[in-house]
C-alpha cells in the first residue's frame, strides 16, 4: 500500500461561514476523527489532498500528517471527500485516523483483467460490482483487486468465492455475491419465433 504525506493545519473555528472563507482562501475544510479521539478541525491545500490521494491507491492511500500540533505524524486514512456538484472540486475532507496494529474495514476497487470468452462470442460483460468490501491491516490494504474473466462464457458470472484473496484479507461481502457476468445469445443460438 502507498503511504503518502500531507501537510495540514488546525483550526478553532467551525462552521458554514469559516469553510466559506477557508475555501475563498484556496484551502479544503476537514476533520480528523478516529477512536479515543475528540474530532479535530483542520484544512489542507488543495494540491496537497491530491497528491495524497494520486496513484494506484487513490483514497485508500495512507496518509502521514504533517504540521498540525498533535495531528503531526498520525497517519490516516480518507473517509470522505465531498465535492462540489457541478465543478468537482473537492469541498470538505473527512479523515480517520487508523492504528496500524488494527484491522480496518475499507472498499477496494475491482480492476478486470482479459477479456472474456462470452464477449467474444457476442455477449455483453455486466460489471455487477466496481468494489469489495475487506477487512485488513492499514499496510495490507491493495490498491485494487484483479479479477480475471477471460474464462467467462455467455450466462456465466464469477462471485466473491471465486476470486483469489491476497493474504491477509477477508472479503465482506457475502460469498455468493455476483461480482461481473456475460449476458447474450451465443452467436450459433437459433433466432426465436417471432
Amino acid at each position: 500500500m502507498q503511504q503518502t504525506q500531507m501537510k495540514i493545519e488546525t483550526r478553532t473555528s467551525t462552521g458554514k461561514g469559516i469553510s466559506r472563507k477557508l475555501r475563498a482562501a484556496g484551502r479544503i475544510p476537514g476533520i480528523v476523527y478516529g477512536r479515543g479521539m475528540e474530532p479535530i478541525p483542520v484544512s489542507v491545500e488543495p494540491k496537497q489532498l491530491q497528491a495524497a490521494i494520486a496513484g494506484e491507491g487513490g483514497i485508500n492511500n495512507l496518509i502521514t500528517l504533517q504540521g498540525g500540533g498533535d495531528l503531526d505524524n498520525v497517519v490516516v486514512i480518507v473517509a470522505d471527500i465531498q465535492r462540489d456538484a457541478i465543478k468537482r472540486t473537492p469541498e470538505h475532507v473527512d479523515l480517520h485516523r487508523v492504528n496500524m496494529a488494527e484491522k480496518v474495514r475499507i472498499n477496494v476497487p475491482i480492476s478486470f483483467v482479459g477479456t472474456a470468452a462470452g464477449v467474444k462470442e457476442g455477449g455483453l460483460l455486466d460489471v455487477i460490482q466496481h468494489t469489495l468490501h475487506v477487512e485488513c491491516l492499514p499496510s495490507q490494504i491493495p490498491g485494487h483487486i484483479e479479477v480475471d474473466v477471460t474464462n467467462l462464457s455467455i450466462g456465466h458470472s464469477i462471485h466473491v468465492e471465486q476470486i483469489v484473496m491476497p493474504a491477509g484479507i477477508k472479503f465482506l461481502d457475502a460469498p455468493t455475491s455476483s461480482v461481473v457476468s456475460i449476458h447474450g445469445k451465443a452467436k450459433d443460438a437459433a433466432p426465436a419465433e417471432a
